[in-house]
């Protein structure tokens, strides 16, 4: 099924743009509905916020191919909107203990990988160079919020889904092994683009 294109609204307010700029709001909110311990109501509140801004992570980029409303502000603000909502999350729920020991690992290598790869793209855009999102990457984006789903909904779901808060982390722990593939095949793919460049200097 195809979705009927829209007349067209100004490039930087049409609607896949104003998904990623929601997804973008809702990381306070979120922060904000987690900073209330043992309060079910806002912690379902934070689950249902954190569910629909990873809706709107498939839909931004969705819509935007099929309506041709493709923006270099979209470009730029979709992967930024990724990583504040997936680093965001990570951080609370690591504060509040729903992650503690060496699980803490898979958080690290998810946040290390995350600044690493936007300090290389960052250097790769001033190359004109881009490095294209695999398949395999965007399973890593999908495993990391489908785990942090159930980090953030494992107080209010374990009675429905049980050992909830288990399955949210051993996912992460998947999420942080796709993590490291995936930055290494980035680094892998950037690395020939660098030493390209400092050759032609």
């Amino acid at each position: 099924m195809t979705l009927a294109r829209p007349d067209a609204p100004p490039r930087r307010t049409n609607w896949p743009n104003v998904l990623t700029y929601a997804r973008i709001a809702a990381v306070p909110a979120i922060v904000f509905c987690m900073e209330w311990p043992g309060a079910t109501e806002f912690r379902l509140a934070a689950l249902t916020l954190f569910f629909l801004a990873a809706v709107t992570d498939y839909f931004d980029g969705y819509l935007a191919r099929a309506w041709g409303q493709q923006t270099t502000m979209g470009r730029m603000l979709d992967p930024i909107a990724d990583k504040l909502l997936v680093s965001a999350c990570l951080l609370m729920v690591v504060a509040d203990g729903t992650v503690e020991g060496w699980w803490i690992w898979a958080a690290v290598i998810i946040l290390c990988r995350e600044i690493l790869v936007s300090g290389l793209r960052e250097f790769l855009v001033e190359l004109r160079v881009s490095v294209p999102v695999s398949r395999i990457a965007k399973l890593k984006t999908t495993m990391q919020l489908i785990a942090i789903g159930f980090l953030i909904g494992a107080p209010v779901v374990e009675r429905f889904v049980p050992q909830a808060e288990a399955i949210g982390r051993w996912l992460l722990v998947l999420a942080a092994l796709l993590t490291l593939y995936t930055g290494f095949d980035y680094f892998k793919a950037g690395v020939v683009h660098l030493l390209d460049h400092d050759e032609r200097r």
